[in-house]
């Protein structure tokens, strides 16, 4: 297949503003990732093109990017599924994730990010005697299946760059943020769920959530994103786990 790549290129030590980068890939096969695409482009074209990736298997999340539009993950993103039937080529137009400072060309500042993050204390909290045989703290599979969803958050950014309410204030924590409370809050070996319940309870916390589900359609996980937000929701209002 033929691609017709479109890019958002900016390299902040020379650049004003932000300008678009036009390539032509050949032979192109339709299983190709963006990803692979991507890097045809900085191998065989343009050097200076800039980008995060690590695993290329969907896993780390890193290569989080808007693709015709729409954020996506570029390394899950298939060629073939952006063409139209029956066509040998296709056009595509590849962006940075919105509502972050662009450092260059694809890459965009995460510090805000991890810090909202780091501040829903994404670790397991459980001061109690461990148990009489020494072993692990054991719990029910229902138990388990209340927050198994959330643990699939690869925190590639893509649901909390899709969310208006982060566009508008980078203050607000994020729906990745809160995925990441609503692992803990809803596991019944932890023993921190009332602190945390806190950190999203704040101002700047889930009730800036206007339930508009771009954050679960974004997600390259499948996470349902907006339930579980509704959930933390609903602990807060109840103040039952």
């Amino acid at each position: 297949m033929q691609v017709q790549l479109r890019i958002r290129r900016f390299n902040p030590e020379k650049d004003s503003v932000p300008w678009w980068g036009d390539y032509t890939i050949q032979d192109v096969r339709p299983n190709d990732s963006v990803l692979d695409v991507l890097h045809r482009v900085k191998w065989e074209q343009d050097g200076t093109l800039s980008l995060r990736r690590s695993c290329a298997h969907g896993v780390c999340g890193s290569d989080a990017v808007r693709i015709n539009g729409a954020n996506a993950l570029a390394c899950k993103t298939l060629v073939a599924r952006l063409a139209k039937e029956g066509s040998n080529s296709v056009k595509i137009q590849v962006e940075p994730i919105l509502g972050m400072r662009v450092l260059k060309d694809l890459i965009v500042d995460m510090d805000a990010f991890f810090d909202h993050y780091r501040s829903v204390m994404p670790y397991f909290v459980n001061d109690s005697p461990v148990p009489e045989n020494g072993r692990e703290r054991l719990q029910t599979q229902e138990d388990r299946a209340r927050f198994d969803d959330t643990t699939k958050c690869i925190l590639c950014a893509a649901c909390t760059s899709s969310c208006p309410s982060f566009w508008a204030n980078e203050q607000y924590i994020g729906p990745a943020a809160i995925v990441q409370a609503h692992r803990f809050i809803f596991d019944s070996r932890d023993e921190a769920h009332n602190e945390r319940l806190d950190v999203v309870g704040d101002t700047m916390g889930v009730w800036r959530c206007r339930t508009n589900f771009n954050c679960t359609n974004a997600c390259p996980r499948e996470i349902e994103v907006t339930k579980a937000l509704a959930e933390v929701k609903m602990a807060l209002t109840s103040g039952e786990i």
